[in-house]
């Protein structure tokens, strides 16, 4: 009779452990969905990255970065994902889009294509420039940030340049006109430990020479790079602010009703012994 009763015990307890295991992984699955994971903090060639001080929301800012995509960018790289129309979203008129924006295309409904022909663009440039489409979700934006603040003049390159971020890389600098012409003048040795925090290993660190000034100061070519990337975080992916704050108000309302199911619960099984 004993063991019955044990056994009666045990299948009315374990529904509510199982209700309860439920809840913690609840809360775990929603904690690690809000944090997220941690971006990379150092390049390809171990260079300490910049944090990139975008701001999806900024609407003047998003403007700006198209504006310099399509002058200085879309000659050579695709955004083959994005149609121009969808830039409307951000306050352009398709008139504006069309008289500022397109170059190559005819309709505003088009994809941001480039007529570059793909066997030419790998004899000049020895591989063919990738499609820009994702690349902010591939890279981050502090690599972006980082990478486009990062070349030099370099006589043994092909280009004639270099870059601290990705080393040895094949394009040359689109920006220079903006920025102008730097040479690398000092490394700091790539060994030993981090100076900041005292250990781990150290990040290399580069000091350049202006030898040719740009049409920009330093700080308007930086703000230049910040809304570039800005647009390329949001060509990536265009649906981000509202799934987000979709994804905000799903997850406050679950806690919200959690609660209310726990009550629920609660009130079902209050006559079980």
């Amino acid at each position: 009779m004993n063991t019955l009763t044990t056994l009666a015990e045990n299948k009315v307890c374990a529904p509510r452990r199982n209700w309860k295991r439920l809840q913690v992984l609840s809360l775990l699955f929603a904690a690690a969905v809000l944090t997220g994971p941690s971006p990379a903090a150092a390049s390809d060639a171990g260079v300490k990255l910049d944090p990139a001080p975008i701001n999806p929301t900024d609407v003047a800012s998003l403007q700006s970065g198209a504006r310099t995509f399509a002058n200085y960018c879309l000659n050579c790289h695709s955004a083959s994902l994005m149609r121009w129309n969808r830039l409307m979203e951000l306050g352009l008129s398709e008139s504006q889009i069309k008289d500022n924006l397109m170059f190559a295309s005819d309709k505003v409904g088009e994809l941001m294509t480039v007529s570059m022909i793909r066997k030419e663009a790998k004899q000049a440039f020895g591989a063919v420039p990738p499609d820009l489409s994702v690349t902010a979700r591939a890279r981050g934006a502090d690599w972006l940030y980082s990478y486009l603040r990062a070349f030099y003049r370099d006589p043994a390159r092909p280009s004639g340049w270099n870059n601290a971020v990705f080393e040895n890389v094949g394009m040359p600098n689109p920006l220079w006109q903006l920025q102008g012409e730097r040479v690398r003048v000092e490394q700091a040795p790539k060994g030993g430990a981090d100076k900041k925090d005292g250990h781990g290993p150290a990040h290399p660190s580069y000091k350049y020479e202006l030898v040719k000034p740009g049409s920009l100061s330093p700080v308007q070519y930086d703000e230049t790079v910040r809304d570039l990337v800005n647009f390329l975080v949001y060509v990536a992916e265009p649906a981000a602010p509202s799934r987000k704050l979709i994804g905000t108000l799903v997850l406050l309302f679950l806690l919200a009703l959690l609660p209310l199911v726990w009550l629920l619960k609660r009130e079902f099984w209050k006559d079980v012994h």
